[in-house]
């Protein structure tokens, strides 16, 4: 589809803000360099975001000779953004300020029976509410709120298109959210989110061709290429954990055999462990994290069970990570997400040795294959930066200036 000028508008109007969140201070001269844009395009972007408020001036520096150059920084005061990231275990709620800064964080615990959209926009709500309280913050301040929800999803229509693990199949879930939260409201998925908190502030930052693995309940792959968010089609790319590991193997919720899933989420690491040792204490039968948490907790002992279902389980997403090498040639494949997080370490290195395995050696050298080191939840810090480009697109114009639509 043919970008329209006001879409490429948009874009480099979002680009700029996303290149001067985390620097302290930055000019419009490096900002058209680091864009590749034009010096008037890039002030006159600026300009837009100091009018909103989204910038502020913020002194000069020296230009080597020349006239001192104005820099500007990020207005954290400039409003506030939720970002929300939806587990089949969880809702994690951060609120940010408008450099992304984290002002309050609240996390709900989703029981194995609270899987109803009603149940899971109760507890978004009450975590969202808790979280204005916790900081203080006036949800008149708030520019948008981005939530991540497992699956497939309709981002235009707010529709969460197939979750799987809780068989959804076409749940309006942005018009369910809109009954208790009157905000501006963006749904996405969490591997796109993940992606775009690596791009911005992680290991992709700067790199062209990303892979972040989500490894939790569930399990998919976000790509980036050529530094852009790569969505497919149909906003579907990435399903990789429902790709064929095993013939006939495991039975997955989506009604395949042998999906990477089965093997590599955790529910799939909850049966080897089972299929090990079924009478272990390591296992929680109805309780994922404290499962994986036993694992890890284990490994750290010198547990030779924990040891063990950590190397089997390495050995099947190492695999499945080799794929990945071998279709994609990344520069870097970030394992991210609750499970890689517990495991950590102890889970990497076993990885990395199992790739060197099966990948092929040419693009194995160009690929870094390294573990989530964002602070706090990329999810909904991916999330927020959704629901902050969504706020940027809504800007319109009128013969005095600028003016927001919500």
């Amino acid at each position: 589809m043919k970008r329209t000028s006001r879409d490429i508008r948009i874009a480099n109007r979002f680009e700029v803000l996303r290149r001067i969140i985390g620097a302290p201070m930055v000019s419009r001269q490096q900002i058209a360099h680091d864009t590749g844009l034009s010096l008037a395009t890039a002030a006159n972007l600026i300009g837009e975001l100091l009018e909103l408020g989204l910038l502020v001036e913020v002194g000069y520096q020296d230009s080597g000779g020349g006239r001192p150059r104005g820099v500007v920084s990020v207005n954290p005061a400039g409003g506030a953004l939720v970002g929300i990231d939806v587990a089949e275990t969880y809702v994690h709620v951060d609120l940010f300020d408008a450099g992304l800064g984290v002002l309050a964080s609240v996390e709900e615990e989703l029981h194995p029976t609270e899987n109803r959209p009603e149940q899971v926009v109760a507890h978004i709500a009450s975590a969202v509410g808790a979280a204005f309280a916790s900081a203080g913050v006036d949800p008149e301040r708030v520019l948008g709120v981005g939530v991540s929800v497992p699956g497939q999803v309709d981002r235009e229509g707010g529709v969460s298109v197939y979750a799987p693990n809780w068989d959804w199949h076409d749940v309006p879930l942005r018009n369910l959210l809109a009954g208790s939260l009157d905000l501006p409201l963006y749904l996405d998925n969490p591997l796109r989110a993940c992606v775009v908190a690596e791009l911005w502030f992680g290991a992709g930052r700067g790199r062209d061709d990303v892979v972040v693995v989500n490894l939790g309940t569930g399990v998919g792959a976000g790509l980036a290429f050529g530094g852009a968010l790569y969505r497919g089609a149909t906003n579907s790319a990435g399903e990789w954990g429902h790709t064929t590991l095993v013939v006939d193997g495991r039975l997955c919720h989506c009604g395949s055999r042998g999906c990477v899933e089965t093997y590599v989420g955790a529910p799939g690491i909850m049966q080897t462990l089972r299929d090990l040792a079924p009478s272990s204490p390591l296992l929680h039968p109805e309780d994922q994290t404290a499962t994986i948490e036993a694992l890890a907790a284990g490994v750290a002992a010198g547990d030779p069970v924990a040891a063990k279902v950590v190397t089997e389980t390495a050995r099947y997403l190492g695999v499945a990570v080799a794929d990945l090498v071998n279709l994609v040639n990344p520069e870097v494949i970030v394992l991210s997400s609750w499970v890689a997080a517990r495991l950590g370490e102890a889970l990497l290195s076993e990885v990395r040795a199992v790739v060197a395995q099966h990948a092929l050696s040419r693009p194995l050298a160009a690929t870094e294959i390294t573990l989530c080191r964002i602070p706090g939840n990329p999810v909904s810090l991916g999330a927020a930066t959704f629901a902050l480009k969504r706020f940027l697109a809504g800007i319109g114009t009128t013969a005095g200036g600028l003016i927001r639509q919500r």
